[in-house]
């Protein structure tokens, strides 16, 4: 079965929410990736590092393995990865070795983000490879999707305490 064709950022944006959702309904911080080639999604994922009991189970990385089993290939040369958060280390990592030329993440992570927040390892050019980063592309969505889920957790938290 072929994938739909998605025309423009903000669908594709609004695909990687909707998957973050699914992983917020599992407990996990809602954070949505998907890979596209050639204007078709090929791989997604969201984060389920507690359900998983995988400190590596980040949305990027599950979306960049699913598109490489369903491409049949590692180098994904010819795709943009698109994910609600700024990428970690480990995740730009994996995008460097995984060639892909183009990420597009919507809200900052002032935390951990390495492509402007933390360190800009997008303007790295020791790198054999350097794909290009577009940030802030629905922010405000995908970054209220973030703040609501730990409103919620530190809210739930206190109310245990009590």
């Amino acid at each position: 079965m072929r994938e739909k064709s998605l025309e423009s950022p903000e669908k594709f944006m609004k695909s990687a929410l909707s998957l973050a959702r699914r992983a917020e309904a599992k407990g996990e911080v809602p954070i949505g990736a998907l890979v596209v080639t050639e204007g078709k999604i090929v791989g997604r994922g969201y984060n389920l590092r507690e359900t998983r009991h995988r400190p590596t189970a980040h949305a990027e990385l599950l979306a960049i393995e699913s598109a490489a089993r369903k491409l049949g290939r590692w180098r994904l040369e010819n795709s943009v990865l698109y994910v609600t958060l700024e990428p970690c280390l480990m995740c730009w990592g994996a995008i460097v070795l995984a060639r892909i030329p183009k990420v597009i993440f919507g809200a900052k992570d002032p935390k951990a983000g390495v492509c402007g927040s933390i360190l800009s390892l997008h303007e790295e050019h020791r790198f054999n490879h350097h794909p290009k980063v577009s940030g802030g592309l629905m922010d405000a969505a995908c970054g209220k999707i973030l703040s609501d889920f730990f409103k919620r957790l530190r809210k739930e938290k206190k109310q245990g305490k009590k």
